[in-house]
């Protein structure tokens, strides 16, 4: 509309022969990109009025073609207005549907899980994706708090749908299986399963980097079992250890090529302790001039920072450090032991 008005305006305090009013089809053909059809219409009925006015003021302004040209790009733009509006809605819809997948796939986590706090974040490197191959769990079973955090190898559907066969895997397991690496050898079964069902002819080999890690009730250490997924990072005691497993362990769907072998290290995690847990979109964030973000160094400067004001620090500095440009999804678990009174209670 101000464009009409400034168009309008400029076509009658200027000669007749700068021609201005010729700019007028313009107003609606914009119009198209941000209103809908009616007003869209009625701008271009406004910008024919103006025109038919201007011809009583000038002659010779060739109203005819201009008119015709108002009403052509008036008509092309409102079944233009009309095919954005109905992007819009679909697109809309899209977005509730991936929305509600999220919420299935990496459901939102309590806060508080038996004797530890447990918070999460999750960052899409694309703007307008909502999911994709990052996943983690957390879930309270008969032999303690267990964790999941990993990432499928990949983009797409095809990685979201070998996460969710990981984490519903996990989530049966977890209650199930007495030990860890029970629990893995069931979720490389589900990986392989799916990668059967559902071939990708550009990932030949689907696999995905895993970390478990199980809190006993009775308190005082954790167990891990990496599977080629970066390390967690430890707060004990005021220092910051990166927790390398003894052996390294294949990620899901590499024990064929790579063996079964897996290890299962234990670390003391007691009252106050803090334990980081995320995926390589983390470490590999880059700055301007490439370099990874340093997340070893950066851990130790946060303090006794509760989980929840951890990860959003994280999100925040990363964000920042890559000029809000994230290069991969991210993912993360920050897990504090609470205090031994609540270890206590459970036991």
């Amino acid at each position: 509309m101000i464009l009409t008005v400034l168009i309008a305006g400029l076509a009658f305090s200027t000669p007749r022969e700068i021609a201005f009013s010729r700019l007028l089809p313009a107003a609606p053909a914009l119009a198209a990109a941000m209103w809908p059809v009616v007003p869209t219409i009625l701008l271009g009925a406004f910008c024919l009025l103006v025109m038919i006015g201007l011809s009583f003021a000038y002659t010779d302004l060739g109203t005819p073609y201009t008119a015709a040209a108002i009403i052509t790009v008036t008509l092309a733009a409102a079944y233009a207005s009309h095919v954005r509006l109905q992007r819009e809605e679909a697109l809309f819809h899209v977005r509730l549907v991936a929305d509600a997948a999220q919420k299935v796939l990496l459901r939102p986590l309590p806060g508080r899980i038996a004797g530890v706090e447990v918070e999460s974040l999750y960052l899409a490197a694309q703007e307008q994706a909502r999911i994709g191959g990052d996943f983690y769990e957390a879930v309270d079973t008969p032999y303690g708090v267990r964790l999941l955090i990993g990432d499928v190898r990949g983009k797409g559907l095809s990685a979201v749908g070998a996460a969710s066969a990981v984490i519903s895997s996990f989530r049966e397991a977890a209650y199930d299986e007495p030990d860890l690496r029970g629990i893995i050898r069931r979720l490389e079964i589900s990986i392989t399963r799916y990668s059967a069902a559902f071939p990708s002819p550009d990932l030949p080999e689907r696999f995905a980097t895993a970390v478990l890690a199980e809190i006993p009730h009775s308190g005082g250490q954790v167990r891990l079992l990496n599977c080629g997924h970066p390390p967690p990072l430890l707060v004990h005691g005021g220092e910051t250890r990166v927790l390398d497993p003894t052996t390294v362990s294949p990620p899901l769907n590499l024990a064929t090529l790579l063996g079964s072998q897996y290890c299962v290290d234990t670390v003391a995690f007691t009252p106050g302790d803090q334990l980081l847990l995320y995926t390589d979109g983390v470490t590999e964030t880059r700055d301007r001039t490439g370099e990874f973000f340093p997340l070893p160094d950066w851990m130790p400067r946060q303090g006794p920072t509760p989980p929840r004001e951890l990860l959003d620090r994280l999100h925040r500095d990363l964000l920042q450090y890559s000029g809000g440009a994230l290069g991969d999804d991210i993912a993360a678990l920050a897990v504090r032991c609470s205090h031994a009174r609540a270890w206590e209670h459970l036991a």
